[in-house]
């Protein structure tokens, strides 16, 4: 049976995979395993030891402690998966165009949203 955190654990990989643009496969080659193992992390099927989440938080150029964020939250882990915004693929679309833009223009960006969302509450 999975276990909630190693889905959560599995969902934050496969995230992070997606918004830097990278496959399966190229993530695999860089921490030197196959990518059907990436594929079992991904799903939860498998759980990452801890020395191969080091290496998969190496090559992602994120802390160990991203794939663990959310779950000190008032959510059960399952809920939080159930509730994922980034299962969307529009919504994953979107935030991949949005770190493509340069760092002044996004921030701009960002205020825009941020001022149109309170004005639509």
């Amino acid at each position: 049976m999975k276990h909630p955190v190693d889905i959560h654990v599995g969902k934050r990989i496969r995230h992070r995979r997606w918004m830097i643009g990278m496959t399966q496969q190229q993530l695999a080659e860089r921490v030197g395993i196959k990518f059907q193992q990436i594929q079992k992390y991904e799903t939860g099927m498998n759980r990452v030891s801890a020395s191969r989440l080091w290496d998969i938080s190496e090559v992602l150029g994120v802390s160990i402690a991203f794939f663990f964020e959310g779950l000190e939250g008032g959510a059960t882990p399952a809920e939080e998966i159930e509730g994922d915004i980034l299962a969307d693929k529009e919504a994953l679309q979107l935030v991949r165009s949005y770190y493509a833009i340069p760092e002044a223009q996004r921030r701009r960006l960002f205020d825009l949203a941020r001022v149109l969302s309170d004005a639509a509450a």
